[in-house]
């Protein structure tokens, strides 16, 4: 998956950005909302991960601004307001899924594989080139009749 975040604090970006790429996400990070609207429009992403206080355009303005594009890429809200009308105020705005700072990563990360799995538009889950076939759900990879399980790094190069 091919996963944007957009947060201005650049240590959490940061960390957010190798918890993902560890787990084998391929991952773009810009630090205000302007930067942003301009990524999620030109380059196509599996999800965004969209921290709502920004500098520049806030999130929540970024994400009208996705959906009145009729930008349909999963965007999760991220923000250290967790009251349950600020919730309900970034879903009716248009985000899938919602999650409160502080967060746990493993959670995060459960979240953009689930917003991945419900999202956008539908991709074939094996990719075929000759008799080479990729599993994007089970990261296998075989050829020749021969199955072969891949490291992160392996599948992410493959």
């Amino acid at each position: 998956m091919r996963v944007l975040i957009v947060e201005d604090e650049k240590k959490t970006a940061s960390f957010v950005r190798k918890a993902l790429q560890a787990e084998g996400f391929a991952v773009d990070v810009c630090h205000n909302g302007d930067d942003a609207l301009v990524a999620a429009i030109t380059t196509p992403f599996d999800a965004v991960v969209l921290d709502i206080m920004l500098p520049g355009r806030d999130g929540l303005s970024v994400l009208r601004q996705l959906r009145e594009r009729k930008n349909t890429t999963p965007v999760l809200l991220l923000s250290a307001r967790g009251e349950v009308n600020e919730r309900v105020e970034g879903l009716n705005a248009g985000a899938d899924d919602y999650l409160p700072k502080p967060f746990a990563l493993a959670e995060l990360t459960a979240r953009i594989r689930a917003l991945g799995r419900r999202g956008g538009e539908s991709k074939p889950a094996v990719l075929r080139v000759a008799d080479l076939t990729l599993d994007t759900v089970t990261r296998q990879a075989q050829r020749g009749g021969v199955t072969f399980e891949l490291t992160t790094r392996e599948y992410r190069l493959l």
